[in-house]
C-alpha cells in the first residue's frame, strides 16, 4: 500500500512538473498560431478558432520588415554556437590533456583555479570585455562573443574532461610511446577517441551556452549585419504594436537546433558527464 501511494505521488508530482515546464512552451504556440498578431494569449483563449501557419511562413520567407534579415542573423547565431562549441572543445581536450596526461606539477591548481571565474557574474565583466576586445579591434564582431563565451565555458570544459580523463589508463599512452608515438598522436589517436562522450557532452553544453546567450551580444553587436536571432527579437520590443506571433515564430524556429542537438547526444553527455563526476 505504502509504495502504491509512493509511486502515484511520483507519478502526480511528475505531471505537475510536465504540465509546469511544457506551459510556457505552449502559450509560444498558442501565440504563434494565431493569425491575428497574436492576441489570442490576452484574451485568455485556449486554442485558436482557426489556427494558420502564417506567422511562421512570414518568418522563413522574411516578409515583414523586422524580420528581414533573418537568415543573415540565424546565420550569425549558428556561426557563433559553433565556434564556441569547436573551440571550448579543443582548448579543454588540449588543457585536460596536458594536465592529466603529461603530468604536470601542481596541474590540480590549473584544473581548480579557472573555476574562479564562475564566481562572478558575468554582467560585472560585460563593461571590462567589451573594452578589451575594443582595444584588439574585435568591436562589433562576432569573435568578440565567441571569445566570451569561450572563456565561460572551457573551465568547466577542463574540469569535466579532466575528470574523465582519469578513467583512461596511462598504460595505453605509455605503450603507445614505446611503439614511438609522439603526444601529438597520442592525444590524436587515443586521448580523442576515448574522450568522445566527454567531448560530446562539453560540446553540447557550450553551444547551449553561447546558443541562449544575450547580454553580451547586446551590448557588443550594435550593427543590424552582425545582430544575432537573440538580439533582433528585442526588437519587437521597440515597436509601438509588436506583432507578437512573429516574436513567438521566431522563437520556436530559433530554440529548434540546439533541441536536436541536444536529443541527439544525449546519451554520450550523460556519459560524459556520469562517467566523469562518478571517478572523481
Amino acid at each position: 500500500m505504502k509504495r502504491a501511494l509512493t509511486e502515484a505521488a511520483s507519478v502526480i508530482l511528475g505531471v505537475l512538473l510536465l504540465i509546469w515546464s511544457l506551459t510556457p512552451v505552449y502559450n509560444m504556440l498558442l501565440i504563434a498560431l494565431d493569425p491575428d498578431e497574436g492576441d489570442i494569449e490576452f484574451e485568455g483563449v485556449i486554442w485558436p478558432q482557426d489556427p494558420s501557419l502564417h506567422s511562421f511562413r512570414t518568418v522563413l520567407t522574411q516578409g515583414y520588415w523586422l524580420v528581414e534579415d533573418f537568415w543573415h542573423q540565424f546565420g550569425n547565431s549558428f556561426f557563433i554556437g559553433l565556434m564556441t562549441m569547436v573551440l571550448t572543445v579543443l582548448i579543454g581536450s588540449l588543457a585536460s590533456f596536458a594536465l592529466g596526461r603529461l603530468r604536470l606539477g601542481r596541474g590540480w591548481l590549473l584544473v581548480n583555479a579557472p573555476l574562479l571565474t564562475y564566481a562572478v557574474p558575468a554582467s560585472f565583466l560585460v563593461i571590462p570585455f567589451t573594452r578589451l576586445m575594443a582595444a584588439y579591434g574585435l568591436s562589433n564582431s562576432l569573435w568578440a562573443i565567441v571569445a566570451a563565451n569561450v572563456a565561460f565555458a572551457t573551465p568547466y570544459a577542463i574540469l569535466i574532461l579532466r575528470q574523465y580523463a582519469t578513467l583512461i589508463p596511462i598504460e595505453l599512452d605509455q605503450a603507445a610511446q614505446v611503439d614511438g608515438a609522439s603526444p601529438v598522436h597520442v592525444y590524436r589517436l587515443i586521448y580523442v577517441p576515448l574522450m568522445a562522450p566527454a567531448l560530446a557532452a562539453v560540446g553540447t553544453f557550450a553551444l547551449l551556452l553561447a546558443w541562449s546567450e544575450y547580454l553580451y551580444q547586446y551590448v557588443m553587436l550594435s550593427s543590424t549585419r552582425n545582430m544575432t536571432v537573440a538580439v533582433a527579437i528585442a526588437q519587437f520590443f521597440n515597436t509601438d504594436e509588436a506583432p507578437w506571433n512573429y516574436m513567438m515564430a521566431i522563437a520556436i524556429i530559433y530554440s529548434l537546433p540546439p533541441i536536436v542537438i541536444f536529443y541527439a547526444l544525449r546519451r554520450y553527455m550523460a556519459a560524459g558527464l556520469t562517467r566523469g563526476a562518478v571517478r572523481g
